[in-house]
């Protein structure tokens, strides 16, 4: 026992340094800002790539989330860590081609992102007793979380290094440009060469191991308990509850993060930077502290803390952007910049193991990679709906809605937790974390 324990805290490992080089999609930021003038790149073109990731990377979760189920993480994550490299170097081969980025970057890095990304988290768990879903969802994801604080500055680093002057003939001036395309060459071979490394321990454990997990998970009622297939899954009113919680949760972190970068800024002045390390601390504490907890007190009453507490620092930001004596305090702002953060990745280690707790862990992959689509759908929507109502002249209708989309889904917990407990017959004969 005391080896199978050893062999999935390895794999838990594996899965985090793989979610640590996940940070290449927040990497992106720093890359648009170094894409040379001379390359007649518009704004909208610099976010066309990202946008484009975003929907690669959901759109891949549900595949690849079937295949690591069927054919195991170990080869699906070592084919994304391949794409993520071709992407890359797709990249370097593109020179100044919007396209050959959208290509490189956002398909195929989106494509293989989501492949490594759905392969890191289902084998970890797999390893644990129920008692300790939460937590474990909670580690893997917190290297994504994390992954800003090491990639962001290597990115920035890496444009710097490879930068070159050029002289302008027209006017004879001196122009440096970064040097966005040897940066990804270097992410070209060193992130494939990681990932795929890192894959290799990505294991399932045997099948006396994996008896054991799931006599754990019925050990105080072994009648309900059972694996859903996707169309099951999606029969019921449950998943439905949980997609919009997850939609919720993850509109008000995907919609609120920019904002609070800027207020950041504007407290930090040329230290602005570390509104970013903030933002990722609390992205990551989040993941880890919202899977401990909800290991203690269930998932539904942990999400419905952590949309309460959202809720609060949405209000929050709405008065700091309404002009708050209190705007101007650093101290304050970077509080806020980090609550917004942790409860933006609870969202993350959370629904991982509520997926695991009421639809069961053999379709694990799957199942989670249909749910993420809300992760998608709010990245898609909310900024749209954003922007859509500051263009009508009500900046401030942003606040209110995500505070009630949020308010909402803290209602839907306890409609979630009644359905799991009448399933169940009582809370106490769910999983440790899945009820009450």
């Amino acid at each position: 026992m005391e080896n199978s324990s050893k062999s999935g805290w390895i794999v838990v490992l594996a899965g985090v340094c793989i979610n640590l080089t996940m940070g290449f999609l927040y990497a992106w930021s720093v890359v648009r800002g170094g894409i040379p003038e001379a390359w007649g790149w518009s704004n909208a073109d610099k976010a066309l790539p990202f946008s484009v990731i975003c929907i690669a990377i959901t759109i891949a979760m549900i595949p690849a989330g079937r295949l690591q189920d069927k054919i195991g993480p170990k080869i699906v994550s070592t084919v994304g860590g391949i794409l993520i490299g071709l992407g890359f170097l797709v990249c370097y081969f593109s020179g100044s081609s919007l396209a050959g980025f959208v290509v490189g970057f956002g398909v195929l890095g989106g494509i293989g992102m989501g492949a490594s990304y759905a392969s890191a988290t289902p084998p970890a768990v797999k390893w644990f007793p129920p008692a300790k879903t939460g937590m474990i969802a909670g580690i893997v994801v917190a290297g994504f979380g994390l992954s800003p604080v090491i990639i962001a500055p290597l990115t920035s680093k890496l444009l710097a290094l490879f930068q070159t002057t050029i002289i302008d003939s027209s006017t004879g001036n001196t122009i440096v440009e970064k040097g966005v395309s040897m940066t990804m060459l270097v992410y070209a071979i060193a992130f494939p060469i990681i990932i795929v490394a890192l894959s290799q321990m990505l294991t399932n454990p045997p099948v006396s191991n994996a008896a054991k997990v799931a006599a754990a998970a019925t050990s105080l009622k072994a009648t309900d308990k059972k694996d859903f297939a996707w169309k099951e899954m999606m029969s019921t009113s449950q998943f439905y509850l949980l997609w919009f919680m997850y939609f919720a949760g993850s509109a008000a972190g995907l919609m609120f993060i920019s904002v609070a970068q800027e207020l950041g800024k504007k407290t930090l002045g040329e230290y602005a930077f570390f509104a970013v390390v903030v933002l990722a601390c609390g992205n990551a504490g989040g993941r880890v502290l919202a899977g401990i907890v909800s290991d203690i007190i269930g998932r539904q009453w942990t999400i419905f803390c952590s949309c309460v507490l959202q809720s609060l620092v949405v209000f929050c930001m709405y008065l700091a952007t309404s002009g708050a004596a209190w705007s101007s305090n650093a101290f304050i702002m970077m509080t806020l910049v980090a609550l917004i953060g942790a409860n933006f990745g609870s969202n993350l280690a959370l629904f991982p193991a509520v997926t695991k707790d009421y639809f069961g862990v053999k379709n694990f992959g799957l199942n989670y990679g249909i749910l993420f689509t809300a992760w998608g759908t709010a990245g898609l929507v909310m900024p749209w709906i954003n922007g859509f109502v500051k263009d009508v002249g009500m900046p401030q209708l942003s606040y209110l809605i995500v505070i009630s989309m949020l308010m909402t889904a803290a209602v839907f917990t306890f409609l979630s937790r009644s359905i799991a407990n009448r399933k169940t017959g009582s809370s106490t004969s769910l999983p440790s974390g899945a009820g009450a």
